[in-house]
């Protein structure tokens, strides 16, 4: 991929919740949500602060996070789905 996020910017791929919920029924994709869950593919430069000081990331790649439910600008690269999102609207890092 040829895709660097700017900034205190996370790139993530998002992962699909299932497609049946858990009493069976199937859920089709007109009714799903959007996924909350992702992967951190790729991370931005660091914000800079007023001082000058690079801040560094709470989280890495690979890091499977929680992001807020419209947080983020949705893109597509390589005809793969992503979202570029800033440090502050991921919730938190899973497992």
């Amino acid at each position: 991929m040829k895709f660097k996020p700017l900034g205190d910017r996370v790139l993530v791929k998002p992962i699909e919740a299932d497609e049946v919920a858990e009493n069976g029924i199937i859920i089709p994709d007109s009714a799903r949500e959007k996924p909350l869950e992702g992967e951190v593919v790729a991370l931005g430069t660091g914000k800079t602060e007023e001082d000058g000081k690079k801040t560094t990331f709470d989280v890495k790649v690979g890091d499977r996070v929680l992001v807020s439910k419209y947080g983020g600008t949705e893109v597509k690269i390589d005809g793969q789905e992503y979202t570029i999102l800033r440090q502050d609207d991921i919730l938190g890092v899973v497992g």
